[in-house]
């Protein structure tokens, strides 16, 4: 069963019906989508999505999928789960655009991150981030991940395959004279299963 995260600033939750407007209108928003390097799709193909989320994904126990909240306003959406394109566990991200360029991104890639690490016990986690997302990359390297492979679509788009050994997460209280990448602090508090 998906369980509650929280971070300093985020809850990360099941799905309930009535969040399903909120993931729609980020799923057809076409700069949302042109970043997730996917075409945007027609609204009635989201929410047979949506359905298929809380119909078959939470019930069969699928994977875990969550609505990213941040003071009661959904801004995003986020999963882990087993896919074809990587050896492995994939996290998605995907973040309204509102919330872009506010540090959302990072502490949402950290707690999924912990939560890889602490609950699911994985030994590494897989992104797939377009060439052309300039801002992911640059979260991806500052987080650790490790470019493995370009994968070129049959369009000839480039989408990075990247990797991150759990064992490689930054924790609170690690060395402070290592200090953090990139000049501030690394991890908000270890997300927390409710």
């Amino acid at each position: 069963m998906t369980p509650i995260l929280r971070t300093e600033r985020l809850v990360l939750s099941p799905y309930r019906p009535e969040d399903e407007n909120a993931f729609v209108a980020l799923l057809r928003d076409e700069e949302v989508c042109r970043w997730m390097g996917q075409e945007r799709s027609p609204e009635e193909e989201i929410r047979a999505v949506f359905t298929a989320i809380l119909d078959e994904i939470y019930p069969k126990n699928m994977f875990d999928v969550w609505g990213v909240w941040a003071e009661g306003v959904y801004v995003g959406h986020a999963e882990i789960k087993k896919t074809g394109n990587v050896d492995g566990y994939e996290m998605v991200a995907a973040l309204v655009r509102q919330s872009w360029g506010k540090g959302v991104g990072t502490e949402l890639v950290r707690g999924l991150l912990h939560y890889a690490a602490d609950t699911l016990k994985l030994d590494e986690v897989y992104g797939m981030v377009g060439a052309e997302n300039a801002a992911s990359l640059a979260l991806g390297r500052k987080l650790g991940f490790a470019h493995v492979r370009d994968v070129v679509g049959d369009d000839g788009t480039v989408t990075k395959m990247l990797v991150l050994p759990t064992a490689k997460i930054e924790r609170p209280g690690a060395d402070p004279a290592a200090g953090p990448r990139d000049g501030g602090p690394l991890l908000p508090p270890t997300p927390t299963a409710v």
